[in-house]
């Protein structure tokens, strides 16, 4: 399996409660304000597309599924944002580190003091050396955001390849 390249390692996740649809809607449209500042575009599955997958894969139910992208040709994920079945309603925006990290900075800062300001309860989520997130049973939640459970934390360590 080739290594992710640099660009596309995640610098920074966070969960945003977003219970109802109203909330989700709202959501996109300050991704899309963040995103269009910066010269960027979010592109968002239909909630009909998403019921319809759930129906056929219920492992897949999800209630927001998006991304940022760089590029009319969508030529670069800049973030993406999304929910699964274990985590309904709250949903998990990753950051990328891009081909150019001042932009993808900019649209980050952008998009999360916006995020901040209407859902305070916001919290992050712990990004591991390899670029992943935990999974969310793995997840303890705390005042400051999600640590690794002591217990699982071992699953997540890298391992030095062997010569």
């Amino acid at each position: 399996m080739a290594a992710q390249p640099e660009s596309a390692k995640t610098v920074a996740a966070f969960e945003v409660p977003l219970p109802s649809e109203a909330d989700r809607d709202e959501f996109l449209s300050v991704l899309r304000a963040a995103a269009g500042a910066e010269g960027l575009h979010v592109d968002a599955a239909r909630i009909q597309d998403l019921q319809s997958e759930a129906k056929v894969m219920p492992q897949a139910e999800s209630t927001l599924r998006a991304a940022v992208w760089r590029g009319k040709d969508d030529d670069e994920a800049i973030a993406s944002a999304m929910d699964q079945p274990d985590h309904l309603g709250q949903i998990w925006i990753m950051f990328s580190k891009g081909n150019d990290p001042k932009l993808n900075g900019r649209f980050q800062q952008r998009a999360m003091d916006a995020i901040m300001r209407r859902w305070p309860e916001t919290l992050s989520l712990p990004i591991m050396p390899t670029g992943a997130i935990p999974h969310h049973r793995h997840l303890i939640k705390t005042s400051n955001g999600y640590v690794v459970d002591p217990t699982q934390a071992h699953k997540y360590e890298v391992k030095e390849a062997r010569q």
